[in-house]
């Protein structure tokens, strides 16, 4: 599809803009450098932090946090160090930060202080954030087990260096939302670090546009050799788990069961991939995690934010919550020698993409509603969202799963589609950004009005 008007018109002012950042930056202009101007994510940066994480023995919740060589409290240090590294690096735009709470559960009886350590962006917008995680905690075959050797190269130091190696990009540039870059603690034991932050963001009262989990994502070799190079798995809820009855009655009745505010920033996260080079793909799974299985970003599904789950095409088993050992010639532990830092790095790549894209763009519209029945056309009205410099309307057909037309729009909250009746088509609206960044897509809802 041809660039729009709207969007040729902004990458045209962002052009001429960058010519002039300290100008703009004393105007109170936020620039966003171009995804093609960028550092590409670095393999063997990548490589470097899963060794050092490894290098602590065992990350294990229920592990030394005093130790300063072994256990999770040495390697929550040093991921806070980095952090503090890169914010000196960047004239201090990266505060850190370590939340703490004590769990008790079957998986710590006796109960645990769990730690998230947390490096956040300051962006123009106070209330606005987009999130990316990974667990840096991890275990052996008896998850109680915090005294044996617990590598957790895959699971997950592939998702925390993931983290660092975007805020490491990003913190170089200036964006409208925060962005929080954080390792979370205790995944292993019940969720329990992702719990406490997205606790601590409804208790803030954070505006989260997308929150990004990526939990094993550095290998192409699956289970019994299967090779899947080409793509990695997102995962994301159809109708919110926080819902009331009531809204899932409503989402049914608009036939919305696709396009959920998870569902629509999985799309989105596809729709960015497949514009960058190299033809690495964001698979769209239609679930919020592998079956039967959680990660950290239910927590924040469960507070009402939007959040996906990144994780490889082809998973092996025998490198996850094992022993290390090798038994008839099959070799059991999550070790780096089975990871692939080139496929992580396209994971990475998709996600610092994805994190620019929104947080340079304003929030996404609320309130869209739809008018029609009884007629060929669609009324589409929406609430202005702030710093938006203009929107695009989206539909297609209801038999279609992506959106297939769209329509720009500068100064106005509403139109009228004609020709385009309201039973046979879906309806959504995006805001578009002074440089042409797009937010994710509110899916149209009925009009309240009689």
């Amino acid at each position: 599809m041809k660039r729009s008007a709207l969007a040729s018109a902004n990458l045209a002012r962002h052009a001429c803009a960058m010519r002039f950042p300290c100008l703009l930056a004393a105007l109170g202009i936020v620039i966003v450098t171009p995804a093609s101007a960028r550092d590409a994510p670095a393999p063997q940066q990548l490589r470097g932090t899963v060794d050092k994480l490894v290098s602590f023995g065992t990350r294990h919740s229920l592990s030394s946090s005093s130790d300063s060589k072994r256990g999770i409290g040495a390697a929550r240090n040093w991921v806070a160090g980095e952090f503090a590294a890169l914010s000196r690096k960047c004239g201090g735009c990266i505060t850190v930060e370590r939340l703490s709470r004590r769990f008790t559960g079957p998986r710590a009886p006796d109960g645990v202080m769990i730690e998230d350590v947390l490096g956040i962006q300051k962006g123009s917008d106070p209330n606005r954030y987009v999130i990316v995680g990974g667990h840096i905690d991890s275990r052996v075959s008896d998850v109680m087990n915090a005294t044996a050797d617990a590598p957790g190269a895959n699971d997950d130091a592939s998702g925390v260096a993931l983290v660092l190696e975007a805020a490491r990009i990003l913190s170089r540039e200036k964006f409208a939302a925060n962005i929080v870059y954080v390792a979370f603690s205790g995944e292993e034991q019940g969720l329990w670090g992702a719990t406490l932050l997205a606790e601590t963001a409804k208790a803030r009262g954070w505006q989260i546009d997308a929150m990004l989990n990526n939990d094993i994502v550095g290998n192409s070799i699956g289970q019994d050799g299967v090779k899947v190079a080409d793509h990695v798995r997102v995962f994301s809820e159809g109708i919110r788990s926080s819902e009331t009855l009531a809204e899932q009655i409503e989402r049914r009745a608009i036939g919305g069961e696709d396009d959920g505010p998870s569902r629509a920033l999985a799309k989105a996260i596809q729709r960015i991939a497949s514009d960058m080079p190299g033809g690495f793909a964001a698979f769209v799974d239609r679930r919020p995690d592998r079956f039967g299985r959680g990660g950290d970003h239910e927590p924040f599904l469960r507070e009402g934010y939007p959040a996906v789950r990144f994780t490889v095409g082809a998973e092996n088993w025998d490198r996850q919550h094992q022993d290390l050992r090798t038994e008839n010639g099959r070799v059991y532990g999550d070790t780096v020698d089975g990871m692939d830092f080139d496929y992580l790095a396209k994971v990475t790549a998709i996600n610092v993409a994805t994190l620019a894209q929104l947080a340079a763009a304003p929030a996404a519209p609320g309130g869209v509603t739809l008018a029609g029945a009884l007629g060929r056309d669609t009324t589409v009205k929406w609430s202005p969202s702030p710093g938006a410099r203009g929107y695009r309307v989206h539909w297609r057909r209801a038999d279609q799963q992506d959106w297939t037309n769209t329509r720009d729009l500068t100064g106005a909250t509403s139109i009228v589609l004609k020709d385009v009746p309201v039973d046979d088509n879906f309806v959504g609206v995006s805001a578009i950004g002074a440089d042409g960044s797009e937010s994710v897509i509110t899916f149209g809802g009925r009009s309240t009005a009689k």
